[in-house]
């Protein structure tokens, strides 16, 4: 029981970050409607958020052990919920700033958190997978929501009125909720603080970058981390400006992504099981370009009209997103396969490698999409995400032998 109730903390708390940080998409059509700020500026909303990240995952990640993984969530989620309280109060483009910057700050505590406590909560590879897929899919569940619960508080009829503010009463909330949740839980982490003291632990991350199997995987979680936030970021941007959907209509549509990414996730935990990942992802990744080929065209040459709904949208409207079901299996399985190679007083100092390489290639992917989506069409921009996905599956190559080579070396030595 007390297991199951600190993996529903971590459930709950990973989705009310998923909640947060990929509403930034939706935080910048806002924006751009309200605070009247050019698109250029607000792409770099995505650096507030994810520079963040990478910087505090780098400084505190191999700390965390000493601090305990459950109160680093529940700091986590302090931070955050003050930040949400300050959104409607202050009613300022430097506030949401402000805000993303907290995320990421508390993202990092969290994610390094949760993905360690996974090592401490399953006994092998499998279990280990089988987790990890299961947390990503519910925070692709959180996405999900968070794109009809920031839809739900915008005025249709004036996109710009700061009411949509409001919804950050309810995330701060929720946040207090979680907490208390957290408060009541109990996760032996013992075996995560096992034979390495703090500032052994932050040298080990720099010994880790050395081992090729660590190399190669973190260009192929900077890549996928690159193509999922380009999308994610600028997808309501898209509907809104390439495929004319009314405001509100754009960010309920991009939560077709996020719905395809929850059932991909959850159903690649399946998949898993069955199939080897490497068959599996790579196959994803050729059928992700066939979409983007077969998808984008639809989105040309659409014209505005009124009345637009769910029931005369755009074809592409629908059809595009849908590559979050070729997506979702990609990240949570090439994390599991890194971290399962490693002992679990390591897996700290790893995860945080892991979220420094995302969050730089989150920002990364969203800068250079909004760069094209200011000086060329949408439709262009998202043409060029074949050139990501041409490298991955070069990189997963690499991935594949490097694994292999180093099973090889384990069996050798036992």
């Amino acid at each position: 029981m007390t297991r199951t109730r600190m993996i529903l903390a971590m459930i709950l708390t990973y989705m009310i970050f998923a909640m947060l940080l990929n509403s930034v998409g939706t935080v910048i059509l806002q924006s751009i409607q309200g605070f009247g700020i050019s698109k250029a500026d607000a792409s770099l909303l995505e650096a507030f958020k994810d520079l963040p990240i990478a910087i505090t995952s780098f400084l505190v990640a191999s700390f965390l052990p000493r601090l305990g993984y459950r109160r680093a969530m529940m700091l986590g989620l302090l931070l955050v919920a003050a930040a949400c309280v300050a959104m409607p109060l202050l009613q300022a483009f430097w506030a949401t700033k402000l805000l993303f910057a907290t995320v990421g700050v508390a993202f990092a505590l969290v994610k390094v958190s949760v993905y360690s406590s996974i090592g401490l909560l399953t006994d092998d590879a499998k279990a280990h997978a089988a987790l990890t897929s299961t947390v990503e899919g519910w925070f692709m569940v959180g996405i999900l929501g968070s794109a009809w619960l920031f839809a739900a508080f915008i005025n249709a009829d004036a996109p710009g009125d700061p009411v949509w503010l409001d919804v950050y009463w309810v995330l701060a909330a929720l946040c207090i909720a979680v907490i208390v949740l957290l408060a009541t839980c109990t996760l032996d982490e013992r075996a995560a603080q096992d034979g390495h003291a703090a500032g052994e632990s932050f040298i080990d991350m720099f010994r880790l970058l050395a081992l090729p199997l660590v190399a190669v995987f973190l260009v192929s979680a900077f890549l996928y981390v690159l193509m999922e936030q380009a999308i994610n970021t600028w997808l309501p941007t898209f509907n809104r400006e390439i495929l004319h959907l009314p405001t509100t209509l754009s960010v309920q549509a991009a939560s077709i992504f996020a719905g395809s990414l929850a059932l991909g996730r959850l159903g690649g935990g399946v998949l898993l099981r069955r199939i080897p990942w490497f068959w599996l992802l790579s196959a994803c990744v050729v059928a992700m370009a066939v979409l983007v080929l077969l998808a984008l065209p639809l989105a040309a040459n659409v014209q505005a009209r009124e009345g637009m709904t769910w029931w005369n949208a755009p074809a592409a409207a629908y059809v595009f997103p849908m590559i979050g079901l070729l997506m979702a299996p990609i990240y949570p399985a090439i994390n599991s396969v890194v971290l399962s190679a490693l002992p679990k007083s390591r897996h700290a100092a790893m995860t945080g490698l892991i979220v420094v390489f995302s969050a730089l290639g989150g920002t990364t992917g969203s800068y250079v999409t909004g760069q094209l989506f200011a000086h060329f069409d949408g439709s262009r921009a998202f043409y060029l995400l074949l050139a990501p996905m041409a490298m991955l599956l070069v990189s997963m190559v690499l991935l594949q032998r490097a694994v292999s080579k180093r099973q090889g070396s384990v069996k050798q030595v036992a």
